[in-house]
């Protein structure tokens, strides 16, 4: 798309955060609805796939132009909040225990769906590009198929009428509050992450003259590995608690971000994607436990809601932290730019511990 429509990189990380603000968007929109707590979670699920398949095949208009690029960038974010969020919700909605693993499983089929288009990408040489689109909307459309075909509510939901006071109440609950603020901090990391690695790639390929190196490939790879260490998170997590699996996988993420400028400027390809591998799984293996801790603690009559609206701040968050990545990168060493990311799992364990160190004097 960069290419053909001659876009700039700032313009590419523009886009990147107009999905974000779209979804930030639709949350509200959902939360302040309260359709999440009053209708079926599959019907809106479906709905809101088709529509994020339409508005991601409105890209291949003829003579969309940069502004209406970015418009149905932002309207697929939009739908995309009626998927995610209400994907936990369905979740949390047939399990009463569990519910780690479960969400374990959610998130990782959610970051393989995000590496998949770097998947397709590697074989761009192989089809165009508009193919990319042609397929990942198929695939919207059918998951939507398969969640109203497949999965009917739950037997733990409660509907409920939208109540404005419903998140103010959660919130004032001292572990909700905690859940919460490690999300936070999980979300400054993960999508920041996410969305420069081609770039920390890309360095290399420069500097090394790595021709070798297949970036698409290589971005799905990390990326996917996330995947599996959702799936395994969550089966640590009924285990060992999930607030310690959480914080374990926190701080393997957190010592990344501070090493960073070590491994960014090695010579050894092995030494720099195994570090990538290492980061990229232990950045999204905590997203699901902290997911399962709003869940929980959230009162069941307005968890849809309360589940929305931490989504919607978590993604504010990952805005800010994209922009500020971007706007660093035409600043700094490119190998020191990512040290910022450090704040969010520090914030997050810091909630995190001070619960462990409250439970501790009880």
């Amino acid at each position: 798309i960069g290419g053909e429509l001659e876009l700039s990189a700032d313009y590419l990380a523009h886009l990147s955060s107009a999905v974000q603000l779209g979804f930030i968007s639709g949350t509200l929109a959902f939360a302040v609805s309260g359709l999440a707590d009053r209708f079926s979670p599959s019907k809106i699920f479906f709905c809101a796939a088709v529509l994020a398949a339409a508005c991601n095949m409105a890209i291949l208009l003829p003579g969309i132009g940069e502004a209406g690029l970015l418009t149905f960038r932002l309207m697929t974010g939009f739908f995309l909040a009626g998927i995610y969020p209400i994907g936990m919700k369905i979740a949390a909605d047939h399990y009463s225990s569990g519910l780690g693993k479960s969400l374990g499983l959610l998130v990782g089929a959610l970051v393989l769906g995000t590496s998949f288009p770097h998947f397709l990408r590697a074989f761009t040489y192989l089809f165009q590009w508009q193919s990319l689109i042609y397929i990942t909307s198929l695939l919207s459309v059918a998951g939507g198929l398969a969640m109203i075909s497949l999965v009917p509510d739950g037997p733990y939901r409660q509907a409920s009428k939208f109540r404005l006071s419903a998140f103010r109440e959660n919130f004032s609950d001292i572990n909700f509050r905690r859940a919460a603020f490690g999300y936070f901090g999980h979300m400054w990391e993960l999508y920041a992450f996410w969305v420069f690695l081609p770039l920390i790639l890309g360095d290399y390929l420069v500097t090394h003259q790595a021709n070798g190196l297949n970036i698409s490939m290589m971005t799905f790879l990390i990326i996917a590995s996330g995947s599996i260490a959702c799936v395994v998170a969550g089966l640590i997590a009924s285990k060992k608690g999930t607030r310690q699996t959480a914080m374990a996988a926190l701080s393997i993420s957190g010592t990344c971000c501070i090493l960073s400028p070590f491994f960014l400027q090695t010579d050894s390809i092995i030494l720099l994607t195994g570090f990538l591998f290492i980061w990229g799984m232990s950045v999204i293996a905590d997203s699901p436990l902290f997911s399962t801790m709003v869940a929980q603690h959230a009162k069941p009559t307005s968890r849809g809601s309360s589940l929305t609206i931490v989504n919607c701040i978590g993604f504010s968050i990952t805005i800010a932290s994209i922009q500020l990545i971007n706007t660093l990168k035409d600043r700094i060493d490119h190998r020191y730019m990512y040290l910022v990311l450090a704040v969010g799992p520090i914030f997050g364990l810091r909630a995190l511990w001070a619960k462990r160190k409250k439970e501790e004097k009880e």
